[in-house]
């Protein structure tokens, strides 16, 4: 079979503007054309990139939510406690410590997940039974398997980068005093546009590693390039978007609520 046969080569842009009345039915066929077997492809067959927008990422759910979302939420509070502890972070105005939280609560949350060893497994959003119910029932706008619009759904590759990332930090090892002056090197971070006190946060993140390294070097006195692992796999948690964590582990719990909105509130709680 020629490769211009591959279920993987064909493009189904054409007659798109005759589909745009039922755009969400259009999408559901594409998706479940997409999840018959097809033939691995072979090198030199791929189209030229940006010529076809049919091949989107696969869109995931957790595959156990009610236990997986519970121990994401624990974490959760545990690294508002974290933030809340830092008497240094209170000393901050709170502008300033509204805009690290902002900022900086994605890569300290998944430090706590690496920390609390919080695995979780993803499974493809089931298109089918959309399928079905849009065919029997029409399309329902606030469905619980239909993605609000213009709200980005967790992929199969960006999952597939956090939990890289997870499993870097797990080979590491790192004790929960590593943890901890970790997370406040990723809390302090001056270069969140906007603070007031930027020359002090710098002090505390450049104290934070100090407190990290003088931890490593007794611990592993003959790896001497372990400081330099942690801080490079600590870089990596900036490439991951907040608004993944926030879909993959607290939508199915908040609801259409803003994370946000409710971390000030507990991060303010008095």
């Amino acid at each position: 079979m020629s490769h211009t046969d591959e279920p993987r080569s064909r493009c189904r842009c054409s007659g798109t503007r005759e589909r745009q009345s039922n755009a969400i039915l259009y999408n559901i066929l594409s998706r479940q054309e997409d999840c018959e077997p097809t033939p691995p492809e072979r090198p030199g067959c791929s189209s030229p990139p940006n010529s076809c927008h049919c091949e989107t990422p696969r869109t995931v759910c957790l595959r156990t939510p009610d236990e997986t979302c519970q121990g994401a939420s624990a974490v959760l509070v545990k690294t508002i406690r974290f933030m809340r502890s830092l008497p240094s972070f209170q000393q901050l105005p709170p502008c300033d410590q509204l805009a690290l939280l902002r900022a900086c609560w994605t890569p300290v949350f998944i430090l706590g997940l690496a920390q609390d060893g919080l695995d979780f497994q993803v499974s493809e959003t089931p298109a089918c039974g959309l399928l079905k119910s849009i065919l029997l029932n029409g399309p329902e706008p606030h469905s619980a398997t239909a993605p609000p619009t213009g709200r980005a759904q967790p992929t199969l590759p960006a999952v597939h980068k956090l939990k890289a990332c997870l499993h870097k930090f797990w080979s590491l090892d790192l004790t929960p005093k590593e943890y901890a002056y970790l997370k406040g090197a990723m809390l302090f971070n001056p270069d969140v546009p906007h603070l007031k006190a930027a020359l002090f946060i710098e002090g505390l993140q450049q104290e934070a590693q100090h407190a990290l390294q003088e931890v490593v070097l007794p611990l592993h006195p003959h790896d001497h390039g372990r400081f330099a692992r942690i801080l490079l796999t600590a870089s990596t948690l900036k490439t991951i978007n907040p608004s993944l964590v926030t879909e993959l582990f607290f939508r199915p719990i908040i609801g259409p609520a803003n994370l946000l909105e409710l971390l000030a509130e507990m991060l303010f709680m008095r």
